[in-house]
């Protein structure tokens, strides 16, 4: 397969409308009542760590960190992570979250929590949270919850309620 002609770049505030476009069409209405959602709706996204990735003009990708607290550390919440169902199993979801990885640990920061396909995350250093240390403020499905320590070792010691 050709390689696509992939721009990505940090979102501004002109992309706001078409990455809704693209999370009502790839999540669908319910993503409003997903715990995740609610968290990042509280605190809103890090536009200098979130990405867009478009091919030609048209957005066909976006990745979102945005900045929470597990108990009393600091962490980014990653997600959502959408991607247009024609351009979905490219690789642009791996490119936008490569990027969106790399800016974060440049940023300085350490930890990573998201709400995802544990298979899927794990090639990106994601792994389960071990039962009992992590909690999200609603219903999450435990395996679900992954964790990726940025730099070596920032997980260790954390625990507590993920919050804006």
């Amino acid at each position: 397969m050709t390689e696509l002609p992939l721009t990505i770049a940090t979102e501004t505030p002109d992309d706001d409308a078409a990455v809704n476009r693209l999370h009502e069409r790839t999540f669908g209405p319910g993503r409003f009542a997903r715990t995740a959602f609610r968290i990042r709706e509280q605190a809103g996204h890090e536009r200098s760590l979130s990405f867009t990735a478009r091919v030609g003009t048209m957005l066909v990708g976006s990745v979102r960190l945005t900045q929470v607290r597990v108990g009393a550390t600091p962490a980014l919440l990653l997600g959502p992570l959408s991607v247009e169902p024609p351009f979905q199993s490219v690789g642009i979801g791996a490119r936008l979250m490569d990027v969106a990885l790399k800016a974060a640990e440049t940023a300085g920061h350490r930890l990573v929590v998201l709400v995802g396909d544990a298979p899927y995350y794990a090639k990106f250093g994601f792994k389960p949270v071990p039962p009992g240390t992590v909690a999200l403020p609603g219903p999450v499905d435990p395996a679900r919850l992954l964790v990726a320590e940025l730099s070596p070792g920032a997980f260790a010691g954390v625990s507590g309620m993920v919050n804006a």
